[in-house]
């Protein structure tokens, strides 16, 4: 008989805006690193509902999510826009304790002011690659870990290649 308790996993969407070449990022307190704006999907959300609730409530940015992928455009049943990725991360949370989140990538582009709150960054491309340090209020400058590099870097490139890049570069 197993005793172990099952794995508890959940579900969540993480947007990569880009801005002029550059992507948002914040310093999260509980994680201790540089992250795009996400978090979970609510009961009777879709993915891309979820990531644009969490990019408006976290960075205050209306996005517009990007289609990375392929459609079959049927008049039914609705398509909702596939994920860049899905990627599975270990979660250490001291109050909820040791889950998986199942987090669907997508890649959005703002469509109003873009503005960031205190505590955000626009993160160019060359910081990214290189591995910048960044610098936060209350702690030592630290770089984005290197998924969020990745990422970011990929969603910066995709944005380029179809045309829906900003001309100037923050």
């Amino acid at each position: 008989m197993n005793t172990e308790s099952p794995l508890v996993r959940h579900f969540t969407a993480t947007g990569f805006v880009v801005h002029s070449g550059c992507i948002a990022l914040h310093w999260h307190p509980k994680v201790k690193a540089w992250l795009s704006p996400g978090g979970h999907i609510e009961p009777n959300e879709d993915p891309v509902q979820a990531v644009k609730r969490e990019v408006l409530e976290e960075a205050g940015l209306e996005v517009e999510v990007l289609n990375t992928g392929a459609e079959l455009r049927l008049p039914y049943p609705e398509e909702v826009i596939s994920p860049y990725t899905i990627m599975v991360e270990d979660i250490h949370d001291p109050v909820q304790g040791f889950h998986k989140h199942i987090d669907m990538i997508y890649f959005c582009r703002p469509t109003g002011e873009i503005g960031l709150p205190e505590g955000w960054l626009w993160v160019s491309r060359r910081a990214l690659e290189t591995a910048s340090d960044l610098v936060r209020n209350g702690g030592p400058p630290e770089a984005p870990p290197e998924d969020v590099r990745a990422l970011g870097i990929r969603a910066i490139d995709f944005t380029e290649s179809t045309g829906v890049a900003d001309a100037s570069l923050c």
